[in-house]
């Protein structure tokens, strides 16, 4: 593989990172406050890429049709909430998982029902067609790097809203004791529901901007939520350090282990045996790293206090 391509694929991790952790920073908030698994959380983010293709379809202009998604996406997180999630928090784990698993099950059937099974397609908007010059002969799409700067820019300001608010303190002393910040006064409920809606909201965003450049079908999150757990779990439950951190790592391993190990094998074996065992291996590696960081750190990389 050429540094070209390399340094491409390298980008298109960076870029797969970012939505990752999108998606996985409010799992991690709500796991890590609430205690509570939502399986959930992945329909999340289809739901926000395809009321993003059809509101784009509606207004025909791509801002529009985000400005319009994020409210959405959060009006109906906060409806799930109050429907199903919030009869889950004192129930056990096992529950939760069933209940949200059945979510799951009927929000993919109601997709179907509404959009039908046939993938919907989103314009990239026009202020951010074409590509930029990474190199001479070699482009990259300015949407990508767009996504990538929307994500480390959201990032940054979820770091500053956790870690330098009163909200963010209060989110962060849930994470760490919830029955003591309940002991104090905090309405435990109302924080609950804005931590939920808040994870909402971002999963919808990251939904949002990998419309454009994904296939936006039904069951589209649920390959996204497995990657979101292991981000999670690697970076530290309730972490949104340890969140982005993971998400940029799982996001360089997942790309840049399909796209090298089929020519990495070729070294040693032959062309059809290595382009068949590097997909298998490099489907595993993401796991085969997870599994070695725990070893040596078995809460997570940035493990939250408490």
């Amino acid at each position: 593989m050429s540094l070209g391509l390399l340094l491409v694929q390298a980008l298109n991790g960076l870029q797969f990172g970012v939505l990752l952790f999108l998606v996985a920073a409010g799992l991690t908030l709500v796991f890590g406050v609430m205690d509570f698994i939502n399986l959930a959380h992945g329909v999340q983010y289809m739901l926000g890429a395809y009321l993003g293709a059809s509101l784009a379809a509606m207004t025909g202009s791509f801002w529009l049709a985000l400005l319009l998604a994020l409210p959405a996406a959060l009006a109906l997180g906060l409806l799930l909430e109050w429907l199903v999630f919030r009869h889950l928090y004192d129930r056990d784990h096992l529950s939760q998982v069933l209940a949200t698993f059945g979510v799951i099950l009927f929000l993919n059937q109601a997709v179907r029902a509404i959009w039908g099974s046939a993938p919907l397609q989103m314009p990239v908007p026009a202020l951010l067609e074409g590509g930029i010059a990474l190199m001479p002969g070699l482009q990259y799409p300015i949407y990508r790097l767009a996504i990538l700067a929307a994500g480390l820019l959201t990032a940054a300001l979820l770091w500053l809203l956790v870690e330098r608010t009163r909200v963010g303190a209060l989110v962060r002393a849930g994470a760490s004791n919830a029955a003591m910040v309940a002991a104090l006064g905090v309405d435990i409920r109302r924080l609950f529901m804005l931590v939920f809606g808040f994870g909402a909201m971002l999963a919808g965003f990251a939904g949002v901007m990998a419309a454009p450049v994904l296939s936006v079908d039904p069951g589209m999150g649920d390959s996204v939520l497995i990657l979101a757990f292991v981000v999670i779990v690697i970076g530290g439950i309730g972490s949104v350090r340890g969140a982005f951190l993971a998400a940029l790592l799982v996001g360089l391993i997942e790309t840049l282990g399909r796209s090298l190990l089929p020519d990495l094998l070729r070294l040693v074996m032959a062309a059809s045996p290595a382009r068949q065992a590097g997909a298998a291996i490099g489907s595993m590696l993401v796991y085969i790293a997870m599994a070695l960081i725990l070893a040596v750190r078995p809460r997570g990389l940035f493990p939250v206090r408490g």
